[in-house]
C-alpha cells in the first residue's frame, strides 16, 4: 500500500479524535446479474472457475520471477563468500541498499485455500457453545438447596440392576502463589502436604490422592532424601498417588498465548519424565476463570485422553444437567473429524470444595468434609456441623450421604460417579489425613457390605474415574475409538464465567495490565534466546573444536526463565488477581528471566556472527554484544540505550527471530543526527532521524532516534539483510548523508497550531486540513479511535480484579486540559502523538515495503494511579456493519466467534482478547491486534473496544481480600489492519448465506485471519533484536548468520526449538501450520513467503546444518510417534501443532 504524507488532527478540550480514511484495492470478478436479474447460478460458477484458472497461471508466473531473483542472490552469495565483511578502503562509496522487492502477487497453492473454505456436516450429538447461548435465557430462578440449578429427584430402585459405583478422589488444591507468594506457600503449607502424603498413603492401601503443580512438586523433591523419593515412587507404581494434567501450574486459560502454555507443559512432563517416568493420562482444571479448548487441543496432543473443567457459567451448567451432557467429547470448532476430541467431564455444582461436589444440597455435603469437626479451626457456614463416623450413627451418615450420590448421579448418563475430596492447601497436617480418610472409609465399608443399598463407593484417581467410566460406556479404555458414540461432542470454550447473579469474571482479563505486557516479553526473549542457543549448539559441534562457549550456564538460565514464565501462567498470576506483593514476586521473577535469557542471545550471537570462532572470549562483566534496551526494575518500563556514535563506525548485529524473510525498522537511539548507515556490503541504508522527546513538546539534548528501513531477506545472509532466524551486521558511523533524511514537526494544542523553540535539527512545519490515509483505491472506510471511562456500580458487591460491574455505559474520556498534538512526518515513518492527562497516544504509519507497511501501529502508554474506581478503554468505530458479531481469539491459536446479547448486562459481553479482535461484514475485516492481553467487546455495530488499564478501590469478595492499587505506567501497543474481501469470497460467501440457515451458522462458527493478520501479528510480537558492538570491544571481523537457505512457509510457525540438553544439539522443533482465510487480498503485502501445501522438507532448508536424527513425539516428547513417512519431509495439516525430537550436527 502507498501511503500519503498528509494529516489531520482534531484537538479539543473533550477528548481527540484521529479520522483517518483507508483504501483498498483488488482485482475485480464481474459478478453482476444477469439480464434477468437473477443471482449467480451454476452456469457463472464456470466463469468463476476459469478466474482461479488465471490467478493460478499468475501465481505460477510470480514462483518463477521469485526463483530467478533467488537464483541471482545465491550467485551474489557465493562471490562474497569468502571475503571480508566489509569491503577494504573508502568506506564512502555510498552505493545506496536496493531492498529486494516483495511479490506483488503473494504466491499461495490453491489446495491451501481448501481448508477454511470448506463446509462440512456435524455430528447429530455435536453441541455448539454459540447455539447454547442462544438457547439460555440467563433468567437465574432459585433453584432451591441447588440454589443455581433445579430440584433433583430419583427413585429406589434405579440402581437394582447396576450399582452406582462412586470414586471419592482426595485432592489438594495448591495456588503457586496467590495471598502468599509461592516460597512462602511452600514454606509453611505445601511441602507439609507432601510430606504428610508419603506418610498417610502408605498406611492404607485403599488411600488414594492426586497432585497436579509440577512447581510445587519439583521443589519439594529437591528437599527430600532417596529414601522418601522411592517412597513416592512406589506410590505412583501402585496407583495409589497419580500425577494429574503434570504442568507446570495450573494454567490460566483466558489471557495465556498457546507458546507459554505448551512450554509449562512441556517443563512439567520433562521433569516427571527425567524424575519419575510418569505420563499424565488425565486433565484436572479445577480454578481456571473459564476453560478454553486451545487447552483441550494440547492436552490431546500431548497424549491426554480426558480432562476436568469446574469454572463455567452457572446457567451453562445448569443446562448441561438437565441434558445430561456434563460428559462429552471436546471437539475444536474446525475439526472436521474426531481427531482433536478429548473426553471432558464439567464439575455441576458451584466450587470444587467439599460442601459443593459430594451431591446438590451444600449444607449436606459440608457434614461430610471431617476437617470441619467441631473445635477445629473452619466450620460450616450453614452452621450443621460434620459428625464423627461411629457405629452408631454410621448407618444414617451413610445414607444420608448415598442420597446426595444419587442425586449427582441423575445428572449424568451413567452409573459411574465422581466426587472429588478437596479444596485449597488441605491436607496441611497429620489429623486432617486422618480425619478425612478414617471417616470415609467407615461410610465406604458401611456401603460396600449392604448389598439392598446397590453401591460401590472407594477412593480413587481421576484416572481410574475415566478408565470405569469408559469402561460402562463401552468405551475405548483411553482413545476415543467407540462402536457407538455414547457422549455427545462440544465445540466452543466458556468463556465469560459468572459464578453467581451478574457477577462476570471480565475483569481480569485486563487487570495489571502492565505484568501482561511483561510476560509477552519474556515470551518472545525466551523463544528468541531458545532458538539462538540450540544453533549455537550446533554449530559448535560442527566446528568440532574448544571455546568459551557457556552452554551449561546458558542451559541453566533457559530452565530458570521457562519455570519463571511458567509459574506467571498460573490462573492468580497472569491475570492479576494476586496481592500486591505476590504480584511483585511475580515480577521480579519474570523481569531478572528477561536479563537472563538476554545474556543468552548476546552470548549465542557473538559466538554465531564471529567470523573467526577461536577468538571467542565469554565475559559475562564486560559482553561483546549489547543490547540496545534495559528496563531498570521490575516495575518500570524499558528503555533504549543510547549509542555513542563517533567517525569510528559502530558494528550493529540485527537478529530476526522469525521464521519468515521480512522488512522491518530497527529503532536505535544516538548521539548525533548526523548518521550514515551501511550495510554488510558497505552500502548506504536509507535512515530516518527524528528527535527524542522527554515529554509532549520538550526534546532531550543531544539524543536522537534514527530508524532504518532493513530488510532481512531469506537469500542469503551476505546481502543487505539477515535470513529468517538469521543476524545481519551493519555499522553506524558519524557523517553527512543525503540518504539519512530528518523528521519535520507540527504542533497543535486546543485545535490551534503552537511553535517549538528548542527543535535544533528539525524543521517545522504547518499545515491545514489534511489527512492521514492508506490509499489504493477508491473504496472508502471512515474509522475513529477515542477513549472511554467506566465507572463501578453502587450495589454493595463492585469491581475488583476479579469482576467487572459498570455502573453504566462508558463516558467519553474528557480530560480538564487539552491535548498537546505532535505530527511527525518523515520518509520512513509518520506519526501523530496526543498527549492526554491519562494517556500519550501514537498513531504512526511507516513508508516502507515490509508488513508494516500495511498497517497502523497504535501506541498508548496509560497512567491512572490518580484515580478512584475508573477503568480506562480505547474504543475504535469503524462503518462496517458488522451488527452484533465480532471474533476474539483464544490463547493465539485460533479464532472464536462471539456475539454481543442484549439479554446479558454489558460485563459479560467482554472476552479476552490475546492475539487480535475482528469484526467484519461482506466487503471488509477490520482487526486490532496486539502485543498483551486485554478484554474486548464490540457493544455496537462497527466498534471494537479494549479495556487497557484498571484501577479499582474496593475487594470484589472473591477471596483476594483488596483492590487493584499498585497501577503502574503501562505501555500497550496494537496493529490495526483494515482489509477488503476479495472478489470471489464475496460471491462465494453470498451463495453459502443463500444456500441455507444451517451452513451459515457454520460460516460463523469458524473464522480465520488472513496470512497478512497472522504475519502482523508476528512481526508486533517478535520484533527485530539488536545489539550493538561494546565500544571497550576490538572490532573483530563479524560475518552475518544465516541458518536457513529460504523462508519457511507463511503458514507455518516455529513455534519453538526448544534444547533439551546443554552436551549435545538436541532440541524439541515444536510446528505449528495456521488456518488462513484465502478470501482477502494477496497484492502488495510486502510478504517474502509463500505456502507449500504443510510440507517443509527440513534438511533442504538448512544452509550449513545436518539433520542427524529427527522422530516424530506427542507434544510435550511423553511419547514416540511411530511413522512410514520420510522423517526429513514434515507434513502438517492446518491448525496442527506437532512436536519433533530433532538432532542437528
Amino acid at each position: 500500500m502507498k501511503l500519503s504524507r498528509q494529516f489531520t488532527v482534531f484537538g479539543s478540550a473533550i477528548f481527540c479524535v484521529v479520522v483517518f480514511s483507508l483504501y483498498l484495492m483488488l482485482d475485480h470478478i464481474d459478478h453482476s446479474k444477469n439480464p434477468n436479474g437473477e443471482r449467480i447460478q451454476n452456469g457463472q460458477l464456470g466463469i468463476l472457475q476459469d478466474k482461479i484458472d488465471h490467478l493460478e497461471r499468475l501465481l505460477a508466473e510470480n514462483n518463477e520471477i521469485i526463483g530467478n531473483i533467488r537464483d541471482s542472490v545465491i550467485n551474489l552469495r557465493e562471490t562474497v563468500k569468502d571475503g571480508k565483511m566489509f569491503p577494504e578502503g573508502n568506506m564512502s562509496q555510498g552505493d545506496l541498499e536496493l531492498l529486494p522487492p516483495a511479490p506483488a502477487l503473494l504466491p499461495i497453492h490453491s489446495e491451501d485455500c481448501q481448508f477454511t473454505a470448506r463446509t462440512y456436516s456435524k455430528p447429530v450429538l455435536n453441541n455448539s457453545m454459540l447455539d447454547v447461548y442462544d438457547l439460555l435465557s440467563f433468567d437465574n430462578l432459585d433453584g432451591g438447596v441447588w440454589k443455581q440449578g433445579f430440584d433433583i429427584s430419583y427413585k429406589d430402585n434405579e440402581w437394582d440392576n447396576e450399582p452406582l459405583q462412586v470414586f471419592v478422589v482426595p485432592h489438594s488444591h495448591n495456588d503457586p502463589g496467590w495471598l502468599k507468594t509461592f516460597d512462602d506457600y511452600y514454606r509453611d503449607q505445601t511441602q507439609h502436604i507432601l510430606n504428610n502424603m508419603v506418610v498417610k498413603l502408605h498406611e492404607d492401601s485403599r488411600r488414594k490422592m492426586i497432585w497436579s503443580e509440577i512447581s510445587y512438586f519439583s521443589k519439594w523433591w529437591d528437599n527430600i532424601d532417596e529414601q522418601k523419593r522411592d517412597a513416592v515412587r512406589r506410590l505412583i507404581e501402585s496407583g495409589q498417588l497419580e500425577v494429574a494434567t503434570g504442568g507446570w501450574v495450573m494454567p490460566d486459560e483466558a489471557n495465556t498465548h498457546y507458546f507459554a502454555l505448551i512450554d509449562q507443559l512441556v517443563e512439567g512432563h520433562q521433569w516427571l519424565e527425567r524424575n519419575l517416568g510418569v505420563k499424565p493420562k488425565t486433565g484436572w482444571a479445577v480454578d481456571p476463570f473459564g476453560h478454553t479448548p486451545t487447552q483441550a487441543y494440547l492436552l490431546r496432543q500431548a497424549g491426554l485422553s480426558n480432562m476436568l473443567i469446574q469454572r463455567v457459567h452457572y446457567s451453562v451448567k445448569k443446562h448441561f444437567a438437565s441434558q445430561k451432557t456434563l460428559e462429552f467429547f471436546w471437539r475444536q470448532n474446525w475439526d472436521q473429524d474426531s481427531s482433536s476430541d478429548i473426553l471432558c467431564h464439567m464439575m455441576p455444582f458451584y466450587s470444587y470444595d467439599v460442601p459443593h461436589t459430594c451431591g446438590p444440597d451444600p449444607k449436606i455435603c459440608c457434614q461430610f468434609d471431617f476437617k470441619r469437626l467441631p473445635g477445629g479451626r473452619i466450620s460450616c457456614p450453614w452452621r450443621i456441623p460434620p459428625q464423627a463416623i461411629t457405629d452408631i450413627n454410621v448407618q444414617e451418615r451413610a445414607q444420608t450421604l448415598l442420597d446426595q450420590y444419587r442425586k449427582k448421579s441423575k445428572l449424568f448418563r451413567t452409573n459411574v460417579l465422581l466426587a472429588p475430596l478437596g479444596d485449597d492447601f488441605r491436607y496441611t497436617e497429620a489429623v486432617e489425613w486422618d480425619q478425612q480418610f478414617e471417616n470415609y472409609q467407615k461410610l465406604f465399608d458401611y456401603m460396600n457390605s449392604h448389598p439392598e443399598l446397590h453401591v460401590q463407593a472407594q477412593f480413587g484417581t481421576i484416572s481410574d474415574y475415566f478408565e470405569a467410566l469408559r469402561k460402562s460406556t463401552g468405551m475405548d479404555p483411553v482413545g476415543i475409538n467407540v462402536g457407538q458414540l455414547a457422549l455427545p461432542v462440544l465445540s466452543g470454550d466458556f468463556f465469560t464465567y459468572a459464578d453467581r447473579d451478574d457477577h462476570y469474571w471480565s475483569g481480569y482479563f485486563t487487570s495489571r495490565p502492565f505484568y501482561k505486557r511483561l510476560d509477552r516479553v519474556l515470551e518472545s526473549h525466551l523463544r528468541a534466546a531458545e532458538v539462538l542457543y540450540s544453533l549455537t549448539l550446533a554449530n559448535i559441534q560442527k566446528y568440532g573444536q574448544p571455546n568459551d562457549y557457556p552452554a551449561v550456564d546458558n542451559y541453566k538460565l533457559l530452565t530458570e526463565a521457562r519455570r519463571n514464565l511458567g509459574l506467571f501462567q498460573h490462573h492468580d498470576a497472569i491475570t492479576g488477581t494476586g496481592k500486591d506483593w505476590v504480584v511483585v514476586d511475580y515480577g521480579t521473577r519474570l523481569f531478572h528471566s528477561i536479563l537472563n535469557v538476554k545474556r543468552v542471545i548476546v552470548s549465542s550471537a557473538h559466538w554465531l556472527v564471529l567470523k573467526d570462532k577461536q577468538t571467542y572470549f565469554h565475559d559475562p562483566s564486560n559482553p561483546f554484544l549489547q543490547m540496545d534496551d534495559v528496563q531498570p526494575s521490575q516495575d518500570a518500563l524499558p528503555r533504549k540505550i543510547i549509542f555513542e556514535v563517533h567517525e569510528k563506525p559502530r558494528l550493529l548485529v540485527v537478529y530476526n527471530p522469525t521464521e519468515q524473510a521480512r522488512m522491518s525498522m530497527v529503532t536505535v537511539y544516538v548521539t548525533t543526527p548526523k548518521v550514515r548507515v551501511l550495510n554488510a556490503l558497505g552500502h548506504v541504508v536509507r535512515a530516518q532521524v527524528s528527535a527524542m522527546w522527554n515529554d509532549a513538546s520538550h526534546t532531550a539534548a543531544d539524543v536522537f532516534q534514527v530508524r532504518s528501513a532493513t530488510s532481512v531477506h531469506h537469500i542469503t545472509a551476505l546481502w543487505v539483510y539477515s535470513a529468517p532466524l538469521g543476524l545481519s551486521v551493519y555499522q553506524l558511523m558519524e557523517g553527512m548523508e543525503p540518504r539519512t533524511e530528518a523528521a519535520k514537526y507540527m504542533f497543535l494544542q486546543d485545535g490551534r497550531q503552537i511553535s517549538i523553540s528548542e527543535l535544533e535539527h528539525f524543521r517545522q512545519f504547518y499545515q491545514q486540513d489534511a489527512k492521514m490515509r492508506l490509499k489504493e483505491d477508491d473504496s472508502e472506510h471512515l474509522v475513529k479511535v477515542e477513549f472511554v471511562l467506566y465507572g463501578t456500580t453502587s450495589n454493595k458487591d463492585k469491581s475488583g480484579a476479579y469482576l467487572f460491574l459498570p455502573d453504566k455505559e462508558a463516558t467519553i474520556y474528557s480530560p480538564s486540559q487539552p491535548p498537546v498534538v505532535r505530527v511527525t512526518k518523515g520518509p520512513l515513518f509518520s506519526e501523530v502523538t496526543t498527549t492526554f492527562m491519562h494517556i500519550t497516544h501514537t498513531l504512526r504509519l511507516y513508508n516502507i515495503q515490509g508488513v508494516e507497511g500495511q498497517s497502523v501501529e497504535i501506541c498508548n502508554t496509560v497512567d491512572i494511579r490518580g484515580e478512584t474506581n475508573r477503568e480506562i478503554a480505547m474504543r475504535i468505530t469503524s462503518d462496517l456493519n458488522s451488527k452484533d458479531r465480532f471474533f476474539t481469539d483464544l490463547n493465539g491459536y485460533q479464532l472464536q466467534p462471539r456475539k454481543t446479547m442484549a439479554k446479558l448486562p454489558l460485563q459479560a459481553n467482554f472476552y479476552p482478547m490475546t492475539s487480535m479482535v475482528y469484526l467484519q461484514d461482506s466487503s471488509a475485516r477490520l482487526s486490532l491486534l496486539t502485543a498483551q492481553s486485554l478484554g474486548a467487546a464490540s457493544l455496537k455495530s462497527g466498534q471494537l473496544e479494549v479495556i487497557m488499564d484498571r484501577r479499582l478501590n474496593q475487594d470484589d469478595n472473591r477471596g483476594l481480600g483488596q483492590g487493584v492499587l499498585d497501577n503502574k505506567i503501562t505501555a500497550n501497543s496494537f496493529r490495526l489492519l483494515l482489509e477488503k474481501r476479495s472478489s470471489a469470497e464475496e460471491i462465494f460467501l453470498k451463495m453459502l448465506l443463500n444456500h441455507n440457515s444451517h451452513r451459515r451458522r457454520l460460516i460463523q462458527e469458524c473464522s480465520y485471519p488472513s496470512i497478512l493478520s497472522h504475519m502482523s501479528y508476528m512481526y508486533l510480537n517478535h520484533p527485530l533484536i539488536s545489539m550493538a558492538v561494546n565500544q571497550r570491544s576490538d572490532n573483530p571481523s563479524l560475518t552475518p548468520y544465516s541458518p536457513l537457505s529460504a523462508s519457511f512457509p507463511c503458514d507455518m510457525h516455529l513455534v519453538n526449538l526448544r534444547a533439551i540438553q546443554s552436551k549435545v544439539c538436541l532440541t524439541a522443533l515444536i510446528l505449528h501450520r495456521k488456518g488462513f482465510d484465502c478470501g482477502f487480498s494477496n497484492r502488495n503485502t510486502g510478504l517474502l513467503c509463500t505456502t507449500t501445501r504443510g510440507k517443509i522438507h527440513l534438511e533442504k532448508l538448512l544452509t550449513d546444518l545436518k539433520v542427524k536424527s529427527i522422530t516424530p513425539v506427542s507434544l510435550s516428547l511423553m511419547h514416540t510417534h511411530n511413522s512410514d513417512a520420510d522423517p526429513q519431509e514434515i507434513s502438517l495439516k492446518p491448525m496442527e501443532i506437532r512436536t519433533y525430537r530433532l538432532q542437528l550436527s
